[in-house]
């Protein structure tokens, strides 16, 4: 099979289609409802708690600070609370454990907002590299990373791309393609010819494109991908109506350096 099919394989597979916008929860029509975004790494907890924005009105991204909110390591049974930072979110330095189960609580005002997420190990990039391909239109730069999967189990993935630190697309994906322990992803970014191109997509020499896999559950894919569709997805609180997430995972990044004059053309 040439390279050209396999990215188009590839992209219709994983879902990394290019999507170019951070998880922004715009609705029309209804009361605001309460945004949690939480994460637990290796570097500690942070949670982001926002309102949702009316279609017609611009996107408000101020973060509410009036809540209580706190980790339990359940498995351990140590529960630690998270303090606001100079930037409206709720931070705790303590790090998450590989196989560990969290339950992420926050409470404002009479509402009560859990989620809960098993922490995951990390994966390793294995390579990040650009290849040229012929379109009818034009070369495209096509950015493939590989990374370590488990062959033995069902995996799930949230891979983020950043451009010179800002992000740049971002996708769920899955295992299913693996081979050899290795889960590879492809998608198409800037054209060779730059005139040509989107600003919001366009790569010049020496910009630095940075890869981020961050291996999740099955419930988390499932959510992006419904961001994907423009749908609010399936629940992942319970308690009172919220929208948003909390992950306990291990993200790994690589970068490379865009110069192309030096890239690889698929024949």
């Amino acid at each position: 099979m040439k390279i050209y099919n396999q990215i188009l394989a590839a992209i219709l597979m994983t879902g990394l289609t290019g999507c170019e916008k951070e998880l922004d929860f715009k609705y029309h029509d209804i009361d605001p409802i309460v945004v949690i975004e939480g994460e637990l790494t290796p570097e500690g907890a942070k949670v982001g708690i926002t309102m949702t924005t009316p279609m017609d009105e611009p996107m408000d991204r101020t973060h509410l600070t009036d809540a209580t909110v706190r980790i339990e390591d359940i498995t351990e049974g140590i529960t630690y609370n998270l303090s606001v930072d100079e930037e409206g979110f709720f931070r705790n330095p303590t790090p998450g454990i590989a196989g560990h189960n969290y339950r992420l609580t926050v409470n404002r005002g009479e509402c009560r907002y859990e989620a809960e997420a098993t922490f995951y190990p990390p994966v390793k990039i294995v390579s990040l590299e650009f290849n040229w391909i012929k379109m009818p239109y034009d070369h495209v730069a096509v950015l493939q990373g590989k990374f370590t999967d488990n062959p033995d189990s069902r995996d799930f993935y949230w891979v983020k791309l950043y451009r010179n630190g800002e992000i740049y697309q971002w996708g769920e994906m899955d295992d299913r393609g693996a081979v050899d322990g290795k889960a590879t992803y492809f998608t198409m970014t800037t054209r060779m010819d730059t005139d040509e191109e989107e600003d919001d997509t366009v790569l010049y020499d020496g910009d630095v494109m940075t890869a981020t896999v961050c291996p999740i559950s099955q419930a988390m894919h499932d959510y992006l991908e419904a961001l994907q569709n423009d749908s609010n997805g399936p629940a992942m609180f319970s308690g009172d109506k919220c929208l948003g997430y909390f992950i306990a995972s291990s993200p790994v990044s690589h970068s490379v350096v865009f110069h192309p004059d030096e890239i690889p053309e698929y024949k």
